[in-house]
């Protein structure tokens, strides 16, 4: 399939026993504009007795058209523990950018602090800004520089704060100022770096709220839950 990374599907799949599920990326940010693609993040369960044979089921389901990342239970708990910023989104959204909501997604919600950890999240925030101020860099010039340059800055403001606070916003207060600040790094891309290297400072002066380790037991116990759930007794 052109143009599709190994994993991807250009199309829809069936994904069962989804427990969570939203709107994330620009729209949820607040910077969508008009044709401005729709992400969509999300977590399932695989059966529990699938679980236990030769053959682990498939980890994660990435489809385009539409914009869908799925990932399972027990990969998404990993993903989080580790601070990654892109699968975190899914237990901060607002109400409204939620497209599927089960009791244990519920739960979920309710835990979301307990995979937090200063270290994590500031490496794994820096290190995702690292890579849009990369991505930039590299394409100067392009329609892309400006939305790698949006995110960078976001990605600095929203590390900070969950790092500071232990809360995480996900719409952005001033929506066009990112958008100018794109603009102006499209122009000088130069302005990228000196954003990036306060983000570092800034992040090195600053308290965090966090603990210097994640609580895996919730987690743990949370993941059991939704194993007991959905195995399948023998009848």
């Amino acid at each position: 399939m052109t143009g599709i990374r190994a994993g991807q599907h250009n199309g829809r799949v069936t994904v069962q026993n989804i427990l969570l599920s939203g709107v994330v990326g620009s729209t949820a940010y607040g910077l969508a504009r008009e044709g401005s693609d729709v992400d969509r993040l999300g977590m399932f369960a695989a059966p529990t007795e699938s679980l236990l044979g030769l053959h682990a089921p498939r980890e994660s389901h990435v489809t385009t058209a539409p914009d869908r990342t799925l990932h399972e239970a027990a990969k998404w708990c990993r993903l989080a523990l580790g601070g990654n910023p892109t699968v975190m989104e899914l237990v901060w959204l607002p109400d409204e950018l939620y497209e599927k909501r089960t009791p244990l997604g519920d739960e979920l919600i309710g835990i979301r602090g307990s995979f937090l950890s200063a270290p994590r999240v500031r490496d794994a925030y820096l290190g995702y800004a690292t890579q849009q101020f990369r991505k930039l860099e590299s394409r100067a010039g392009d329609h892309r520089t400006a939305k790698h340059a949006r995110h960078l800055k976001r990605l600095c403001h929203q590390g900070l704060e969950l790092y500071s606070t232990g809360r995480l916003t996900i719409r952005v207060e001033d929506p066009e100022e990112y958008h100018r600040f794109g603009d102006s790094v499209a122009a000088d891309p130069s302005r990228a770096r000196s954003l990036l290297a306060h983000c570092e400072s800034a992040f090195a002066g600053t308290r965090s709220a966090l603990p210097d380790r994640p609580d895996e037991a919730p987690a743990e116990a949370w993941l059991l839950r939704v194993r007991a759930r959905f195995y399948a007794t023998a009848a």
